[in-house]
């Protein structure tokens, strides 16, 4: 059964990862990855978009470019956490990189209306795992996301919108592996992590060939990234190896199972698409998730698991997927 939710993975061209169990030989014991050298970053515009929604425009170093990031944020100047909030794998194509798929497909700028925290959505970013790619890829440039994301951003934010330093993590498919390994390389700066509908696991072949397959449908050279199958980034970038670091944390994962649900019900629109490939994906997620599950419980880590009886990898489920998790992350910030 395993076997045939991977291999419809790859006919479906994966936007998730997943693998067998996992199967440990000896407890790992990963050291935090050590914050990067860099020339400061520094803000290059703000843009306001409402009174409660900025479009900050950040001189990045590692990034060699100016990245856009939108900010949903209180309207006063008092103190707040901020929670990031990861893409999938298009990464605000959709919008032609105007915005964050979040706020293109989601109701999450009237959700945290009445939030007393800052919302840090990163624009673009596609299929690039939000990592470290060992080497400027030529169709999907250069990509130094996690020292942007964990080393050059989090001053700016703090600075321009009141950020307290406390901070948590979210994201979405290929965000929620992302966001994942930013919890796990630098569990100083996240005090909560939510992962919906992703593959938290690198560990097995099928793992890899996922995120490999993910890499290359949208153009990019997967060895570009993590290097080839035994370069020790993989495990570098594995949450299920890194798992440790979960330990006080408050975590929140959530997946479907693949069948038709609520969404699927209504016509019109990509319905068809949705359950042929976001049907297989969700499933592969599914059983990922369990995996991960086992590791954290031999482990003794607490995490608050939710497995829905239906839904596909669709937009839909991960805004219920955000309302549902929010007190997991509200209890995080420490609000």
């Amino acid at each position: 059964m395993r076997r045939l939710a991977f291999a419809a993975v790859g006919v479906a061209v994966s936007l998730t990862l997943s693998g067998p169990a996992f199967t440990a030989t000896a407890d790992p014991t990963p050291s935090p990855a050590a914050p990067r050298a860099s020339s400061a970053a520094s803000v290059d515009k703000i843009v306001k978009i409402t009174p409660t929604r900025s479009a900050i425009f950040v001189n990045s170093p590692a990034m060699n470019r100016v990245v856009q990031v939108q900010v949903l944020h209180p309207a006063g100047g008092a103190a707040r956490p901020s929670l990031y909030l990861l893409d999938g794998v298009s990464a605000g194509a959709e919008s032609d990189f105007r915005e964050s798929t979040w706020t293109q497909k989601t109701d999450v700028v009237q959700f945290f209306a009445d939030k007393k925290v800052n919302v840090v959505l990163p624009v673009g970013g596609t299929a690039s795992y939000y990592t470290d790619w060992h080497l400027p890829d030529p169709t999907l440039g250069v990509n130094k996301w996690e020292t942007f994301l964990a080393d050059e951003l989090p001053p700016i934010i703090d600075a321009q919108f009141s950020g307290n330093g406390t901070n948590a993590v979210a994201g979405v498919s290929m965000g929620a592996m992302g966001a994942a390994n930013l919890m796990t390389r630098h569990p100083h700066l996240y005090r909560g992590l939510a992962a919906y509908s992703g593959c938290l696991d690198n560990t097995q072949p099928t793992s890899r060939d996922s995120v490999r397959g993910t890499v290359a449908f949208k153009g990019g050279n997967p060895a570009n990234m993590w290097g080839p199958d035994f370069d020790p980034a993989w495990a570098a970038h594995d949450p299920t190896v890194n798992a440790e670091a979960l330990r006080g944390k408050q975590v929140y994962i959530s997946t479907g199972n693949g069948l038709p649900g609520p969404y699927e019900m209504a016509t019109g629109g990509d319905l068809a698409s949705t359950i042929a490939v976001g049907g297989p994906l969700e499933a592969a997620a599914n059983l990922c998730t369990r995996t991960f599950q086992q590791r954290l419980n031999a482990l003794a880590i607490p995490a608050t698991f939710v497995y829905r009886n239906s839904g596909t990898h669709s937009w839909p489920y991960w805004q219920d997927e955000l309302r549902t998790s929010w007190p997991v992350l509200r209890g995080a910030l420490g609000i």
